[in-house]
């Protein structure tokens, strides 16, 4: 059996889908309907990347056309599609219990959606945010939590990335933030970079102390 884990930390790097909120439903239903509206073959079985920055995905169906005008379209499509959003177990009283200088979103999401949703699910909307429009290369490349730990204004080992996908832990690591993956999108043996794993954030308990934040948590085995 695991034993609890304590860590300290400076500040809290955030991914937004499947780390704070499900929208995988709407994110596939979207996305599949983009897919048939721009001639991609086999529209209706497209799997979703996930983790992955909307302009890349874009690129790699349809290299051919503007990719941001592929962009505006699906998220337009994203931002209509959030009735059934889904705040995952735990997220709202953590956010609200956190300093709001000592944590940040980095999302693949643009700005617009990330806006969206989080207003759909009721959620607090930080005031740092790294979106998938503010960096010049998205996860896996480390560049979105090298930036989020510097709006932090923090050293990236010194903040801890909360993630859900292989792309995310990886853009963590490559960063040099320590890595908690959270279950739910993909399974602890895909997440294996991570430095530990947990269920949900609802076994995530964080204290504030005199230079920042303490974390407690029980990693599965």
């Amino acid at each position: 059996m695991s034993e609890p884990v304590c860590v300290s930390a400076k500040g809290i790097l955030f991914d937004m889908d499947g780390v704070l909120i499900s929208s995988i439903d709407a994110a596939v239903r979207s996305w599949r309907l983009w897919a048939k509206r721009y001639g991609v073959p086999n529209a209706d079985e497209f799997v979703l990347p996930h983790g992955v920055r909307s302009i890349d995905i874009v690129k790699m169906l349809r290299p051919d056309i503007d990719p941001h005008e592929g962009q505006r379209a699906i998220e337009d499509m994203e931002v209509e599609d959030v009735a059934d959003l889904q705040v995952l177990p735990g997220v709202k009283a953590l956010l609200e219990s956190l300093p709001p200088e000592r944590w940040a979103i980095v999302t693949s999401a643009t700005r617009r959606l990330l806006l969206a949703r989080l207003t759909a699910a009721g959620l607090p909307v930080p005031e740092r945010i790294i979106s998938g429009e503010m960096v010049e290369r998205g996860k896996p490349d480390p560049e979105p939590y090298r930036r989020g730990a510097e709006l932090l204004g923090f050293r990236p080992e010194e903040s801890v990335v909360v993630e859900d996908a292989p792309s995310g832990v990886g853009a963590g690591n490559a960063a040099g933030c320590r890595v908690l993956g959270v279950l739910g999108t993909h399974s602890a043996a895909e997440l294996h970079g991570a430095d530990w794993v947990v269920g949900s954030l609802e076994g995530l308990a964080v204290t504030v102390i005199p230079d920042g934040l303490e974390l407690r948590f029980l990693p599965v085995s």
